[in-house]
């Protein structure tokens, strides 16, 4: 009875050391993996890289396109400015060039909400792009509820 006891414990030790090789393998073919796959990160050295996308709402009265909206700035500091270009096709193309002035060489970094209101005559179904700082960012248009106007449109979006 006593060499059955010895055999049995002989035979759990062997296998607990036979799953820790098993798990050791695994974990080391794991972290190969994970060294092997690409870390795809913003690029520090392009201005406000991390800024891919707006979210806006959007109006269309008598001719006139409104977007509003806003964009989370690094600093207090960076002041956001806009301009539009409208190209003539089918259909016609509005681009809001944004682009942000700094005057300052130092700026608590605090994230801070920059608003903007934009407004351009074009077509109602004129196709709306965007860049920042002369790159292209995605934009996502909600259209307006009848009865908002862009005057008093408070912009409360969950993302």
């Amino acid at each position: 009875m006593e060499n059955k006891n010895i055999v049995i414990a002989g035979i759990i030790l062997v296998v607990i050391i036979i799953g820790m090789f098993v798990f050791t393998y695994l974990k080391k073919s794991e972290m190969n993996q994970v060294e092997n796959t690409p870390i795809t990160k913003t690029d520090t050295n392009v201005p406000y890289g991390d800024i891919t996308r707006i979210d806006a709402k959007h109006f269309f009265q008598n001719g006139t396109h409104t977007i509003v909206g806003e964009m989370l700035m690094p600093t207090p500091c960076d002041l956001l400015n806009w301009s539009t270009r409208i190209i003539d096709g089918k259909p016609q193309l509005a681009i809001v060039d944004f682009t942000v002035v700094n005057h300052t060489d130092t700026c608590a970094q605090v994230v801070t909400t920059q608003r903007f209101k934009v407004s351009f005559n074009a077509d109602e179904h004129a196709d709306i792009q965007a860049t920042l700082e002369q790159r292209k960012i995605d934009v996502n248009l909600i259209p307006a509820k009848n009865g908002e106007t862009p005057d008093d449109y408070e912009l409360f979006l969950k993302g």
